[in-house]
């Protein structure tokens, strides 16, 4: 898991100067009034670090779990991100992901195999919900930062 870790690590040193350099006035503006602004989908990588590291955390403790899903709209929007200082956020944001890139890459290898339900869902291994937080991470970048390329562990180069 130390390749997923670095990957996660790499992953945020290439987005940092690119959030950096959006304003605060830029990352409150929303696409239309139904979808996100960037401070809100920032909002929402940092409930999405909270709960996986609590699914992390729990899934290395029990070798099978079931843990409850979240309504991320309401976190959102109960949190007012679109309030928020975006330099606030973006540091929170990286320092909570930094924390996850140590997690992940100090995990046992006897956890991996640890298998997590998700809301009645069919169980995953923690080897899969380590590595799919990094892509779900990615995949949310590409909404914010368009222009960032980021390297995919499935392929060489991948737009998010």
């Amino acid at each position: 898991m130390q390749k997923t870790a670095q990957h996660l690590l790499d992953t945020l040193e290439k987005a940092k100067p690119f959030l950096m350099a959006i304003s605060d006035m830029d990352a409150a503006q929303k696409p239309n009034p139904s979808k996100w602004s960037k401070k809100e989908i920032l909002g929402h990588l940092i409930d999405s670090a909270c709960n996986n590291q609590q699914k992390f955390v729990r899934t290395m403790a029990q070798a099978r779990i079931d843990f409850v899903g979240y309504q991320q709209d309401d976190w959102v929007s109960l949190q007012h991100y679109q309030k928020s200082d975006w330099q606030d956020l973006i540091t929170f944001w990286l320092a909570y992901n930094r924390h996850l890139a140590h997690i992940i890459g100090t995990v046992s290898e006897d956890f991996l195999t640890n298998t997590i339900s998700i809301q009645g869902s069919e169980p995953f291994a923690l080897a899969f919900i380590m590595e799919d937080y990094v892509e779900h991470l990615k995949h949310h970048l590409k909404v914010i930062i368009p222009e960032a390329k980021f390297v995919s562990k499935f392929s060489n180069v991948y737009n998010a």
